[in-house]
């Protein structure tokens, strides 16, 4: 607030005169401490002078020289933002897991924090496994249809934060399904493989295998994905289950 630095006492009962022996702009400090009936120009952002306890807008006041007149009575604290009135000493501002937006990294450098321990993205890499798809840009051959579960995954997975790889689409050949699972393993932290709804597609997917991985769970009590596969190789982790196809008339 531009305006004067006073004390509210000295206008108790309005229509002051005082004593302008000052200024103060943002980014420096008062040269002195204010005494009684005196008041000090100042300027949105700057410390308020010790002694001052309120400012009166310049709108409110009619200056003259070296003196500036106060009609009315002013409030202690009146457009005064105290220390500590956004956050205060000892106050938790993020919850660890907080998901940071560009409110929370404005918070983070207001309270003077340059680096701060985050979680890293996760990384996802999807493949499709099946002889009937036929991959974005080719044209479907007989018995084909487009891979299109793949592209829907990877748009899910950035909407969520992560990093999205795309092994494209792998034919129901083990080492074929072998193959593009180590182009993700390491270093992704996680390979989603959809596979179409046969069971034989389906358990080519499952049965491939990385170096060093330990299947978690195999089958699972929901539909479509009751013939799912989960699998830890260190950090990361495999999935396999089968898809659902979506029909246009």
């Amino acid at each position: 607030m531009d305006g004067y630095a006073l004390r509210a006492a000295d206008t108790r009962d309005g229509g002051v005169d005082l004593a302008v022996v000052g200024r103060v702009a943002a980014g420096s400090l008062p040269r002195r401490a204010l005494g009684r009936g005196e008041a000090m120009r100042i300027f949105t952002g700057a410390p308020l002078p010790e002694g001052a306890d309120a400012v009166v807008p310049q709108e409110d006041v009619a200056a003259e020289g070296d003196r500036v007149r106060v009609a009315a009575r002013v409030a202690r604290g009146a457009c005064v933002r105290p220390a500590g009135e956004d956050v205060r000493a000892g106050d938790l501002v993020l919850e660890p897991g907080h998901a940071l937006g560009p409110a929370e990294v404005g918070l983070l450098a207001t309270l003077g924090h340059a680096r701060v321990a985050v979680g890293r993205r996760p990384r996802v890499a999807i493949l499709s496994t099946g002889n009937e798809l036929a991959d974005l840009g080719t044209e479907p051959g007989p018995g084909q249809i487009a891979n299109t579960n793949t592209y829907s995954l990877l748009a899910q997975v950035r909407e969520a934060g992560g990093e999205a790889l795309n092994l494209g689409v792998a034919p129901d050949r083990l080492e074929a399904i072998e193959a593009r699972v180590r182009r993700a393993w390491p270093p992704t932290c996680s390979c989603r493989r959809r596979a179409s709804r046969s069971a034989s597609s389906t358990s080519c997917a499952r049965r491939s295998r990385a170096p060093g991985r330990s299947c978690i769970s195999g089958r699972s009590r929901c539909a479509p994905a009751s013939r799912s596969r989960s699998a830890r190789s260190g950090a990361g982790r495999s999935s396999a289950c089968p898809a659902t196809r979506s029909r246009r008339w």
